[in-house]
């Protein structure tokens, strides 16, 4: 008697995904393009195709076949976003609470979230469809902002939050805890918290350290702080921060999570950053290589 289990079903592209989303940029001529090709290819290929429904309205689709973006989770067992990080980032803060595998198509500038190049999308997709592909479970942050110990907004981030001083030349005072613990007060153009997804974006501009995405880490990174040491640090993912903004604070900060969405912060104020407990699940071909990534992007090792 074989006492071996059962080797599991091989399944044909439209079992494993038998209803696809799409996602993108519409206003983007070449992001158009490629969402309306990659529609004809993937129903071509037998799968049933449902599109965001800002994105089909702006391509003139059937409304039977449009879905509102926080529905897509429910109906799709894949959704493919084509455009820039900026178009992923969007859509993550909302399939990120599904167990959702998201493919992206690059049709943006740097392309760390979407890789794959739109020459070749429908080699790749192809390749996805047949199971060669692998999954990045990134994680997300949550803000709170209290006023008065009163939840007043908040938002998440697949890269980064951002304090800031919502006008150029003023400086912001705040001070930083981590688990309830004291870490230090600060006057400075604002504090980065990154994740190891943001860890390319505006943290690596301000100077903080790379992450390899499969860290559960966080970096604080502080903004042209009026001090010579202040340098970035890195906390255990699972870290709850707290940043208090200072009583005497004389202008009203911001907080822009993903540089997407933004909060307007007064003196006095808490902001509460935590690691979201669902994660966003991002998509490769089984050949994605993410030093390749490093190297193509930053252009390391290159010639002057």
């Amino acid at each position: 008697m074989n006492n071996q289990p059962d080797a599991a079903p091989q399944l044909s592209a439209t079992q494993r995904f038998p209803v696809i989303g799409i996602i993108g940029k519409p206003n983007h001529a070449g992001a158009a393009d490629t969402m309306l090709g990659l529609r004809e290819f993937l129903i071509e290929s037998g799968h049933q195709v449902v599109v965001e429904e800002v994105c089909g309205r702006a391509l003139d689709l059937p409304p039977r076949q449009l879905v509102p973006i926080n529905n897509l989770g429910n109906i799709c067992q894949l959704v493919i976003v084509i455009g820039g990080d900026g178009s992923m980032l969007h859509a993550a803060r909302t399939l990120a609470n599904f167990d959702l595998p998201v493919l992206g198509i690059n049709r943006g500038h740097l392309g760390f979230l979407t890789d794959v190049r739109p020459t070749e999308f429908r080699q790749k997709v192809a390749e996805v469809l047949d199971g060669k592909y692998f999954v990045e479970k990134r994680f997300l942050l949550s803000a709170r902002v209290l006023r008065h110990d009163d939840p007043i907004a908040s938002s998440e981030a697949l890269n980064d939050i951002v304090l800031y001083p919502g006008e150029i030349s003023r400086m912001i005072e705040f001070e930083v805890y981590v688990n309830e613990q004291f870490v230090y007060s600060q006057r400075s153009d604002g504090l980065i918290v990154a994740t190891p997804t943001g860890s390319t974006a505006y943290s690596l501009s301000a100077g903080g350290p790379i992450m390899h995405p499969s860290l559960n880490a966080v970096a604080l990174v502080p903004m042209f702080a009026h001090t010579l040491t202040a340098r970035p640090i890195v906390l255990d993912g699972d870290s709850r921060i707290e940043i208090v903004i200072g009583a005497n604070n004389r202008t009203y900060p911001q907080l822009s999570c993903d540089g997407q969405v933004h909060i307007k912060v007064a003196p006095g104020d808490s902001i509460l950053i935590s690691k979201k407990k669902e994660q966003l699940w991002l998509v490769h071909p089984d050949d994605h290589d993410y030093y390749q990534v490093l190297r193509t992007k930053l252009n390391w090792g290159s010639k002057l």
